[in-house]
């Protein structure tokens, strides 16, 4: 199954983490942006480029330790379909640089339309008689509060095409208790119900690590929910945002981890794409060895918490 081969290259960087590819222009050297628009113009165009030049050097000096990336489609789509296409174009140079790629969509819908986003993002279209992928992730996060009408959909193209989803359980937002925490008629929390529907839905798609196609979202903000998560879905492999910029730190994401260092995949963006901006007296033009830099501090610090086995 698709987590099988995130797993993997978890095991062979000896790294659970990913990187978040959330740019935006303020985040990106001044000569990047400067030699895009001088050759596409200081419009959308222009600054698609300077995104896809940003990302790719970011890629280039990660790829090797860092088993996955996770492009956050809002700050492509800001850009336009210009952007959108700069989505397409990285995660299509992540993957042939062996990277497992997470598109972070949040996608929410039932029946033939949630089917249009699932091959989308997941699978293949067809054009006159010729299946092409649009964008091809590996794995795509889903919004399932319209329960599994919204799901099912995403299912099945998953089982068709090796690939994964991560639905929305316990977000790492400070409102997130507004609805997440609220407990049903069995007293069980709402996030918690959604856990076990993730372990449910997984049934279909079991892996050779013990972990399903279906992921849940879960924040490093939330530690003692995590901790919980983790005990109550023995088959579910999280992803964890929060870490560093919102506040989680190693011992917050610690229990999301199992016994062998595995079952979850801790997510940074900003610490990595912005690193290049905390060090003193750096040249912008080696912003990408900052990113490896802070990108290995990282790995260090979980996995000496929790070493992979």
């Amino acid at each position: 199954m698709s987590f099988d081969r995130l797993i993997e290259g978890i095991r062979r960087t000896k790294n659970p983490t990913v990187a978040g590819l959330d740019p935006k222009l303020d985040f990106i050297p001044a000569h990047i942006k400067e030699e895009a628009f001088a050759k596409y113009g200081a419009a959308l165009e222009g600054a698609a480029e300077a995104l896809f030049v940003f990302n790719k050097e970011l890629i280039d000096a990660l790829c090797d330790i860092v088993p996955a990336v996770k492009p956050q489609a809002a700050y492509y789509e800001m850009y336009g379909w210009q952007g959108v296409r700069t989505l397409a174009r990285t995660i299509e140079y992540a993957k042939s640089k062996g990277m497992f790629v997470i598109t972070d969509g949040k996608r929410n819908d039932i029946g033939t339309t949630m089917e249009a986003y699932a091959k989308a993002h997941l699978g293949c279209v067809e054009v006159e008689g010729t299946a092409t992928e649009p964008f091809g992730a590996d794995a795509l996060t889903v919004n399932a509060y319209l329960g599994t009408d919204g799901v099912k959909p995403v299912l099945n193209v998953c089982k068709d095409k090796d690939k994964g989803l991560f639905v929305l359980v316990k977000t790492s937002n400070p409102s997130s208790g507004e609805l997440q925490d609220r407990k049903l008629d069995d007293d069980m929390t709402i996030y918690r119900t959604m856990g076990n529907m993730c372990e449910k839905w997984g049934e279909e798609l079991m892996g050779e690590y013990g972990y399903s196609g279906v992921g849940a979202v879960v924040g490093a903000t939330y530690p003692e929910q995590l901790g919980e998560l983790r005990k109550a879905l023995p088959h579910t492999f999280f992803l964890v945002p929060g870490y560093g910029a919102q506040g989680g730190g190693a011992k917050d994401v610690a229990p999301a981890f199992d016994e062998n260092g595995l079952g979850a995949i801790i997510n940074s963006s900003r610490g990595i794409m912005c690193a290049w901006k905390k060090e003193e007296g750096l040249d912008p033009k080696d912003h990408a060895q900052a990113a490896r830099r802070e990108a290995i501090r990282m790995r260090d610090e979980i996995t000496a918490l929790i070493p992979i086995k």
